[in-house]
């Protein structure tokens, strides 16, 4: 489990991160979605015991990344979002010489490294210099790096940064497979709509500070005081317009003819909308489809954020 209580980090005047409280619980994924500058790396490199909270104080499984520093780096496979590899390395000696490094016995390295480079799709690069990989390839050589000495927790910042499309859908079905072993996973990323179907629960961070935390069903409910419906229908637009704008909770009709989509913001609950609809239908209006638009991951960020102050 991760947990930050009151984690603060100050430069001067500036609080690159102010008043941290989150919790991650065992076996679960949280998202970090945040803007560049919000604090996300501040936080992991914090978690990661590089870098010392100003106040506050972090626990990876119970243990203190201020008084544990030791302790906790065995329990956590750090990914950060700006990383190098050894130019010079072959894939399997790159990891042999970070399992050596985490006190692993030749034999134990032997052994593990096929298997982390299965599970990251590396296995017939084992043998290639790391230089020679592409940047998905090198993404995914540093999280089987990160996870050489089998930890409990990954933090894991940006780890699909830069990748094309391909290399995306490997990264997301690697850390489905990471989750599905029990991994508790924190990460960041600019993508989240792609992996919001793995994540237990988010967190947006804008200036140093959590605005909002909860699942995304939770934060998208908070949300949509105001619903986007979207109705289709067989012919013309305007008639179906004219009849939905002359209800009080209906705003902001757009009329999309060449697809026959009619748009409007609605401030009504679920029941208000089946009355709605009920009415339309009376009426004998030519709708095909009548439905709420999905809000994905982008567009809670986007409305959270929306108006707050930039540091």
């Amino acid at each position: 489990m991760i947990e930050t209580i009151g984690l603060t980090k100050k430069y001067g005047s500036f609080y690159a991160l102010q008043d941290l409280n989150l919790t991650v619980e065992d076996g679960t994924v949280f998202g970090f979605v945040g803007a560049n500058g919000a604090g996300k790396s501040t936080t992991f490199s914090i978690l990661a015991t590089l870098l010392q909270p100003t106040a506050g104080d972090a626990f990876i499984n119970g243990l203190s990344i201020t008084k544990n520093a030791h302790e906790v780096r065995k329990q956590i496979g750090y990914m950060p979002d700006f990383f190098g590899v050894y130019d010079q390395l072959k894939a399997n000696e790159y990891l042999d010489f970070y399992g050596a490094s985490y006190g692993l016995k030749p034999k134990e390295r032997e052994q593990l490294i096929p298997q982390l480079l299965e599970l990251v799709n590396l296995s017939q690069k084992r043998y290639e210099y790391v230089d020679l990989l592409s940047r998905g390839m090198k993404q995914r050589l540093c999280l089987a790096r990160a996870l050489i000495h089998d930890p409990k927790v990954l933090i894991l910042d940006e780890p699909a940064s830069g990748l094309d499309p391909r290399a995306r859908v490997e990264m997301r079905e690697i850390l489905k497979e990471l989750k599905s072993m029990g991994k508790t996973i924190l990460i960041s990323s600019h993508i989240l709509p792609e992996l919001a179907e793995m994540c237990d629960s988010i967190g947006v961070i804008d200036a140093g500070k959590l605005i909002a935390q909860g699942s995304v069903s939770e934060i998208q409910a908070k949300l949509q005081s105001e619903k986007v419906l979207r109705i289709k229908v067989a012919g013309e637009t305007a008639p179906i317009a004219k009849f939905f704008e002359n209800d009080p909770l209906v705003s902001q009709i757009a009329e999309k003819p060449e697809k026959n989509l009619v748009e409007f913001l609605y401030r009504g609950s679920e029941e208000d909308q089946m009355i709605l609809l009920h009415k339309a239908i009376m009426q004998q209006l030519p709708i095909l489809s009548f439905a709420e638009e999905e809000t994905d991951l982008e567009d809670v960020f986007m409305a959270i954020t929306k108006g707050a102050e930039t540091p």
